[in-house]
């Protein structure tokens, strides 16, 4: 009896403190104990996204191994950049903004009612950055010189994409370094996780100017391209509408994600978490409603200084209002309403029809708005290898997402060692 309740204590200390680990030898039993599927493999969301990711895979070997041409894409020298690109790299950047924005609110404004979903949205963010570079080593002819921007033999110092390539880089290391806390805490080294910590305010410094610059570089490859897009959305302020655009559609993913993870991941959260967390969407929501609002007046005062007025009259101005008043002023509406009201289903479906917007706004940069005059039968559309692989990176960001929830403190609350070196 004395013995089982010794064991029981020894169990309970480990858990505390975390695992033991004093070499690589350690290091790499624990890792192989980590890799063991938590709970039911056989779940619906399992069995329908694997045979997905599987399939993505062989057709990114193939398409590796092949080229850019059809059948794995098609793209034609009228519309080089298609749904890799204008999904998985530009609207995925806009999504992601939303970890630059709250390590701003909680660090930077001391907002401590958001601190609580801070490592959730860090993670997200630091995974779509890395998996949505991946999409960038796809959109590449020559994908083999992808390291050409950090160590290639001429720099391209003058070009955007050596900006925004650098920028990607530095902005992953930034994200890295403030979930790395997470990581010492998951593995017990508690000298390491004090080191780190200290790193956290001086990474989320650098993150936040780094992602200001390339989500209105991403932005600048747009201004480019002024006689190939159509009047209605270009502009030379289209890197200070992608800023702000970021702002909400950043804070409408960590709503939408938030809203999934509190439901899968529910038994990780403490009940003063789950007490506040419609407190952190209402603020959210007030936060997204004010940048769209600003977001939209700029968009008015611009329509009416680049005199693309008249070309609200045509079959693409009806898809520009759509845009617009559907899913920037509709979405807008509805924040202000679930705020006031404290509804978070509306709070909920606005940030869906936001995230909605995001998407066609980034696609009509990159492939419906641009070229708008070629013919129907002559526009690109996406092919069907080119769907596959964006779903596939997609699931294979929430499967890495989901591993790392069930291992490591991200939602739930930190051991109580971490805690204390936070309180000093």
């Amino acid at each position: 009896m004395a013995g089982e309740k010794l064991e029981l204590v020894d169990v309970v200390k480990e858990k505390e403190e975390g695992p033991q680990i004093k070499s690589l030898g350690d290091f790499w039993a624990f890792f192989k104990e980590q890799l063991k599927p938590r709970g039911n493999i056989a779940t619906p969301f399992n069995i329908i996204s694997l045979p997905i990711m599987i399939l993505g895979y062989i057709f990114i070997v193939y398409r590796l191994a092949t080229g850019l041409g059809r059948p794995v894409t098609n793209l034609n020298q009228e519309f080089p950049w298609g749904l890799w690109i204008g999904f998985d790299v530009v609207t995925g950047v806009a999504f992601a903004g939303g970890a630059y924005v709250l390590c701003f609110i909680v660090y930077i404004l001391r907002a401590e009612k958001y601190h609580a979903i801070i490592r959730a949205t860090v993670l997200n963010g630091f995974l779509a950055y890395l998996f949505y570079a991946g999409a960038i080593v796809l959109d590449i002819g020559r994908w083999w010189n992808i390291y050409n921007p950090m160590i290639g033999n001429d720099f391209g110092v003058n070009a955007v994409m050596f900006l925004v390539a650098w920028h990607f880089f530095l902005y992953m290391i930034a994200e890295l370094i403030e979930f790395s806390p997470a990581v010492a805490e998951w593995l017990g080294m508690k000298r390491l996780r004090k080191i780190l910590g200290t790193m956290t305010i001086g990474a989320v410094v650098f993150g936040i100017c780094l992602s200001t610059l390339h989500q209105s570089g991403l932005a600048a490859l747009m201004i480019m391209a002024k006689s190939k897009i159509h009047p209605l959305w270009y502009t030379e302020f289209i890197p200070i509408l992608y800023f702000i655009s970021s702002v909400f559609a950043g804070l409408s993913m960590v709503i939408f994600e938030g809203s999934i993870s509190h439901k899968v991941f529910g038994h990780q959260l403490d009940e003063a978490h789950i007490k506040q967390y419609d407190d952190i969407l209402v603020g959210l929501s007030r936060i997204c409603a004010v940048a769209m609002f600003g977001y939209f007046f700029l968009k008015i005062i611009l329509l009416v200084h680049e005199h693309a007025v008249p070309y609200l009259f045509s079959p693409m101005g009806t898809w520009y209002l759509i845009e617009v008043i559907g899913f920037v002023v509709v979405p807008m509406l509805m924040f202000v309403s679930g705020a006031q009201r404290r509804n978070t289903s509306i709070i909920k479906f606005a940030a869906v029809l936001t995230m909605l917007g995001i998407i066609i706004n980034r696609l009509n940069y990159t492939f419906i708005a641009y070229n708008w005059y070629v013919p129907l039968s002559e526009k690109y559309w996406p092919a069907p290898m080119e769907i596959v692989v964006t779903a596939s990176i997609i699931l294979t960001e929430i499967w890495a997402f989901r591993w790392i929830v069930n291992r490591m403190p991200v939602l739930r609350a930190a051991p109580a060692w971490a805690r204390a070196m936070e309180k000093h």
